[in-house]
């Protein structure tokens, strides 16, 4: 059930596409103290799952989380917040709830952290919607909640394909032999990403034409290679005379604007820049036009960026820092002096004072922008999401985000942020993959080997074990890190083993995913969501179950031969080799140690399930999906699997000629049949 309290007077979010009545009666479950915070006392055995892109465990309790959209590359353990900012949690145990607030402005959840059992949600004023949930299960809640937010955006199928990136590919040339050396050492690859140097002197919707001449017949030529191109957009539009873009904007009143009514600029990479008024519909729909520009020239792929809004400084800010900055010539720098002046600077980008100068037009109202903060970046994808359906209405076209809330997840999906080079990070992606599912976002993946440090073969061939399962799998590093696409290291072999598992893994992946979609289901899910009676299962932090019939265990530690998994039931364990052969063995449930090479990986097949395989190929459009080798591991007679297949381009998606059931039937010693 969908128990829903309004307070004050909430600023439209349009997060909620089902809508409830507002109750009058007490709030259940929760103390709500108005004008003050939102409690629950927690048992000591009770597991908070949920809210989305964060840092930590799968179990967020012990830990201070902020819902406020942040560019922050340099997280860690102690951070508080991300990118995203998703308010949905489900409390397990004594009591098993969800709860989600639906609201535009920076909310804290404290999980345990000030005392060991105190839930305490505090947003930043009183106007809000509170969504209590109730179900017989965590993902019964899960279901209910998705269905309440809505359909999770979906991807064209050639998106599942491997993906390189690098801040910067700087001319067509490099990009043809990134291409050319995926092919000749026979790595599978569907895309390659433009970051900011592909543009004129970074103004979103140009081409640097000295760089990328002839540009449509450019992506022509790679579409010939089953190859797409896929540019970055940023939100901040250069402000410069003779651009069309930013006169256009300014004519017609789409950019925000300081309290007086005057532009508000801000610097980001472009030095000075306009923020297009994504709370303003008109606005929204003049950004998403702009999109036109590079889909007319083949182009069906976009990523989001800097768009929470990142803010390097604004004129204001810098020349005050400039004027302390005078305060210190001449003197001797002692600590707190030294101290003093590092906070300076340091405080030039992404000041919160910042956040509070400069206003939206949101349905004939005036809104200071930090009072909507974590609206931005979901409503700039939405810009997108809307004119793809006005500008190619029969044809999916990529769109993933940095900055997200819920809602936004109806229209892209989103890579989890500026991470690094860091074993911790490749943890993080995993813990982090579950929660984002049940906040909508399905079409999620990190960067793979790091963005930002420097990454080491082991650690991008651990990674790409566990990416090889996520929805967006894209390696991409940032300007002056080592070059880390897989042919740059020693162990082709063994990289190349990996990728072509995840094209032999297609049917299957993309099949749970559209399922998971279109059912309001969940794509990654930890295993006490499968395995709810069993108390091993809810403290597991570093395995997932990968739709209904896998599940995984990656190596996320460096020089491990091997690593600990626990088995909730018997499974059959299935390893890759470096040569790309598969070898399988059944395990009884419990725990054991399990040898695994830096050159192999595992995965396991749930008893009970099949999965489906193709022989693969080195782009999708060479995956056969209709005839399969199933691969199953049979409970005593019969086992069947729905599965979903589509042409991935088009949009009938609720067609019931794309779901068919594999049936199969034999002994526990597992077995393979062609279909």
């Amino acid at each position: 059930m969908i128990f829903k309290y309004r307070f004050g007077n909430p600023i439209p979010t349009d997060t909620v596409v089902k809508e409830s009545e507002v109750r009058e009666d007490a709030v259940p479950f929760v103390t709500v103290l108005e004008g003050e915070s939102i409690s629950y006392e927690m048992a000591d055995a009770d597991i908070v799952y949920g809210l989305g892109e964060n840092v930590r465990g799968i179990n967020k309790r012990g830990w201070t989380y902020c819902s406020k959209c942040s560019d922050q590359p340099h997280h860690q353990e102690d951070t508080h917040s991300l990118y995203g900012a998703h308010n949905f949690l489900v409390v397990s145990g004594k009591e098993t709830f969800g709860l989600f607030l639906d609201y535009s402005g920076v909310v804290s959840f404290d999980v345990g952290y000030t005392t060991k059992n105190g839930l305490v949600i505090t947003p930043a004023d009183w106007n809000f919607d509170l969504y209590i949930l109730t179900g017989e299960s965590v993902p019964a809640i899960v279901k209910e909640f998705r269905g309440m937010v809505g359909r999770s955006y979906i991807a064209p199928k050639w998106a599942f394909g491997y993906g390189q990136s690098r801040w910067s590919y700087m001319t067509a040339d490099e990009v043809r032999q990134v291409v050319k050396k995926h092919r000749e050492n026979d790595l599978p690859l569907d895309s390659v990403y433009l970051d900011i140097d592909y543009m004129e002197r970074y103004k979103d919707f140009t081409l640097n034409e000295e760089a990328f001449p002839n540009f449509e017949d450019f992506v022509r030529e790679l579409a010939e290679e089953n190859i797409h191109l896929v540019p970055i957009i940023d939100a901040g539009v250069k402000k410069e005379d003779g651009y069309s873009v930013y006169e256009e904007g300014m004519e017609k009143g789409y950019f925000c604007t300081k309290e007086d009514g005057s532009p508000f600029v801000a610097a980001v990479w472009p030095g000075h820049a306009m923020f297009t008024d994504f709370l303003n519909s008109e606005a929204r729909e003049w950004f998403g036009n702009q999109y036109a520009f590079l889909l007319d020239k083949g182009i069906d792929g976009f990523w989001n960026d800097m768009n929470e809004p990142a803010i390097f400084y604004t004129e204001d800010r810098l020349k005050e820092a400039f004027e302390k900055l005078d305060g210190f010539k001449g003197k001797n720098l002692a600590m707190e002096d030294f101290w003093a002046l590092l906070d300076v600077t340091g405080s030039l980008s992404g000041n919160e004072e910042d956040y509070k100068t400069f206003y939206h037009e949101m349905n004939g109202q005036r809104i200071r922008h930090d009072k909507v903060h974590n609206l931005y970046g979901y409503n700039m994808t939405r810009a997108a999401g809307e004119a793809f359906e006005r500008l190619s209405p029969d044809k999916r076209i990529l769109m993933f985000s940095r900055a997200s809330c819920i809602g936004m997840h109806r229209y892209g999906g989103i890579w989890q942020g500026d991470n690094k080079s860091w074993w911790s990070h490749l943890l993080m992606n995993l813990q982090m993959s579950p929660a984002l599912n049940m906040c909508g976002f399905l079409y999620t993946g990190a960067d793979l080997g790091g963005f930002g440090s420097n990454t080491t073969e082991e650690l991008l061939l651990r990674w790409l074990a566990f990416g090889i399962f996520s929805p967006l799998m894209r390696n991409h590093a940032a300007r002056d890190t080592r070059r880390q696409e897989i042919y740059e290291f020693e162990d082709i072999p063994a990289f190349r083993s990996i990728l072509k598992l995840r094209y032999r893994l297609l049917p299957y992946l993309y099949s749970e995913y559209m399922k998971a979609a279109l059912d309001n289901e969940m794509y990654f899910m930890p295993l006490a969501f499968a395995y709810p009676d069993d108390p091993r299962a809810a403290r597991v932090e570093d395995q997932l179950l990968v739709g209904e019939s896998l599940m995984i265990a990656p190596v996320y530690q460096p020089n491990a031969g091997g690593r600990y998994v626990y088995l909730p039931e018997s499974m059959r364990m299935f390893r890759l080799k470096r040569d790309g052969s598969l070898e399988s063995s059944i395990l009884e449930a419990g725990d054991h140690y399990v040898e695994i090479p830096a050159d192999e990986m595992i995965f396991f097949l749930r008893k009970g399930h099949l999965l489906p395989m193709a022989e693969g190929g080195n782009s999708v459009p060479e995956v056969d999906f209709e005839n399969l080798t199933v691969f199953a591991y049979p409970d005593d007679g019969e086992v069947s699997y729905e599965y979903y297949h589509d042409d991935g381009v088009g949009k009938d998606y609720d067609n019931p000629e794309n779901r068919a059931v594999i049936t199969v039937s034999g002994d526990v010693r597992g077995y393979e049949v062609t279909v």
